[in-house]
């Protein structure tokens, strides 16, 4: 699907947000990010990090069941756990995790490059799971204004270009993560045209 001209989406970001109300700044959706130490984490070895250079962002899934409620904290400290203790990963596998109300927090420093169970090299890529299992339910709105927004900080921190922005299936046919239910949202280039916006809106701003 071809994407609209950069001057056609600033456009159409400006009259939704004189509608709607003007979207935060990239800065404070980064800021917003909560911290592996808020969460009960620890960081990782560095000395035993495999650091990379991001050029892509790739979405996942728990696929597992999250239900309304659930300790989003605790289910972090849980995850770091397995990584390390289970697997034998460096850190959880994946650099944000999106809960259930459109929280988003730091997982696996972002210089550090993911690990995965399935036969794609993660290294440059900035990895995104959004907690459930989207082969049984749908991504809810707080879930899907998040991921658009955190990819477009990462899309405008790190220059990733929108043909960029994929899923973790896009990688490996080893897997239907991120489940059915969100990759319709990759398939339909939702995100590429939301963080597109998003990023439109942002440039508009500066020059306002």
């Amino acid at each position: 699907m071809r994407l609209p001209a950069l001057s056609c989406l600033a456009a159409a970001f400006l009259a939704f947000s004189t509608a709607a109300g003007a979207a935060e700044p990239l800065s404070v959706v980064e800021q917003s990010i909560v911290p592996v130490t808020a969460w009960g984490g620890t960081p990782a070895d560095a000395s035993k990090a495999r650091r990379h250079t991001i050029s892509q962002i790739t979405l996942h899934h728990q696929g597992e069941p999250f239900k309304p409620g659930t300790d989003a904290q605790a289910y972090l400290r849980r995850l770091q756990s397995w990584s390390r203790v289970t697997k034998g990963w460096l850190d959880i596998p994946y650099h944000y995790v999106i809960d259930l109300d459109g929280r988003t927090y730091g997982a696996r420093d972002i210089a550090f490059a993911g690990d995965t169970n399935t036969d794609y090299d993660p290294a440059g890529h900035a990895l995104i799971e959004v907690v459930g299992n989207f082969e049984e339910v749908e991504p809810n709105q707080q879930q899907l204004d998040a991921v658009v927004n955190l990819m477009a900080m990462l899309a405008a921190k790190y220059k990733v270009s929108i043909d960029d922005i994929r899923s973790h299936r896009d990688h490996s046919d080893k897997t239907v993560c991120p489940g059915a239910n969100l990759y319709r949202y990759v398939k339909e280039d939702y995100f590429r045209h939301k963080v597109a916006l998003r990023l439109a809106g942002e440039q508009a701003g500066k020059h306002r």
